[in-house]
C-alpha cells in the first residue's frame, strides 16, 4: 500500500512538472529581462517612487489612486509604473509581489 501511494505521488508530481514545463514565456514577459527585474532600480522598492514612504503610495493617503484592494475592500498594496512602462505591484510594506511588462 505504501508503494502505491508513493507511485501515485510520483505520477502526480511528474504531471505537475510536465504542465509547468509546457508553459512558454516570451522575453518581454520574463523576469530575467532586466526591464522587469527587481534588480533594475526603476522597479526596486529602494527607489523613492516605489517606496511606501512616498506619501503617494502610503496606505495613510486616502486619496491615493494607485491602491490595490481585495474583494472585501481592504487595501493590500499599491502599484507604480517605471519609466520603461513596467507596472510594479507592491504590498503595503513595499515588497515587490508582481509586475506587468510594458506594452509593446
Amino acid at each position: 500500500m505504501k508503494h502505491r501511494h508513493a507511485y501515485l505521488a510520483l505520477i502526480y508530481l511528474s504531471f505537475l512538472s510536465g504542465s509547468a514545463a509546457a508553459q512558454v514565456t516570451s522575453w518581454d514577459n520574463s523576469p530575467l529581462n532586466y526591464n522587469n527585474s527587481p534588480l533594475n532600480y526603476n522597479n526596486s522598492p529602494l527607489n523613492y517612487n516605489n517606496s511606501p514612504l512616498n506619501y503617494q503610495n502610503s496606505p495613510l493617503n486616502y486619496n491615493s489612486t494607485n491602491g490595490i484592494y481585495d474583494n472585501s475592500g481592504r487595501r493590500i498594496g499599491y502599484e507604480t509604473q517605471s519609466p520603461q512602462g513596467v507596472t510594479n505591484v507592491f504590498d503595503n510594506n513595499g515588497n515587490r509581489i508582481g509586475y506587468s511588462p510594458a506594452k509593446q
